[in-house]
């Protein structure tokens, strides 16, 4: 425990002025996290770095985080950001005609999805900060998710008994789950009342309901992936915390929701 708050402070240290001054600031980090977590997947699959293939997904996976004006004057009015990140795509596939399948299709399929949903997921991080909503849109997000997070683990410790998904991740119960999602839209309608969002306070509390849901998934989706290579964390970059998708696995998911949703 002792480690795990040393390490909350430190981070929280480093993360908050860069959040606060947004911009450029937050682009690059959000390009760093987004290396590291590619780097991650590649840990976990104990495949080499020091590879092509590795490359090309750590550029496929920068291509989607840059920002959408990023591009703009090197490439034509049309082209987009998934279009470049099919160029990437298609590279690992040839790659394995080059290599002879010693990097195969199903390597390529990790690679595609992973450049995809660390990509995407990065690139809301900063997108969401340097919207016009801004820093007010990305503290709803992160209160969603904290809260959620907080006490789903809180309230399933003290009073859970109905497993939620034993097969994926043994220790969550429908307890917390519930107490979490409750939780999430109690604090984030008390922020909403005091930092009023785009949409009306039914409206933002709706999607609150929904991102709180999504977040506990994005939290399944990493568990059920670590679990299939059996590690603990995805990485040990914050010690007594995990990797930076052991940190960032609700967000991925829930950031690009509020694009989705129209907020962005």
């Amino acid at each position: 425990m002792k480690q795990r708050v040393i390490t909350a402070v430190i981070a929280l240290a480093i993360f908050i002025p860069i959040l606060l001054a947004g911009g450029v600031w937050l682009e690059v980090a959000a390009a760093a996290l987004a290396a590291v977590g590619v780097f991650e997947v590649y840990i976990m699959r104990k495949r080499i770095i020091v590879s092509f293939d590795f490359l090309v997904t750590i550029l496929g996976t920068l291509a989607l985080v840059v920002p959408n004006g990023f591009y703009r004057g090197w490439f034509p009015k049309s082209f987009s950001r998934l279009d470049l990140f099919y160029v990437f795509a298609v590279i690992l596939l040839i790659i394995t005609v080059l290599t002879k399948n010693k990097f195969n299709f199903e390597d390529a399929g990790v690679s595609v999805v992973s450049m995809l949903y660390i990509g995407t997921g990065f690139h809301y991080l900063a997108a969401v900060r340097n919207s016009d909503p801004g820093l007010g849109l990305l503290m709803y997000a992160l209160i969603v998710v904290w809260s959620t997070d907080i006490f789903a683990y809180t309230f399933g410790r003290k009073i859970g008994k109905h497993k939620l998904w034993p097969a994926i991740s043994p220790n969550k119960t429908w307890e917390g789950t519930i107490a979490g999602i409750i939780m999430a839209l109690v604090l984030s309608g008390v922020y909403m009342y005091f930092v009023p969002q785009e949409y009306s306070m039914t409206t933002m509390l709706m999607i609150a309901f929904v991102l709180s849901i999504m977040g506990q998934m994005g939290d399944l989706i990493e568990s059920a992936y670590k679990r299939y290579y059996k590690v603990k964390d995805s990485g040990n970059i914050l010690p007594g915390h995990g990797g930076i998708l052991d940190r960032f696995d609700s967000m991925l998911i829930v950031l690009p929701l509020l694009h989705i949703f129209g907020l962005v």
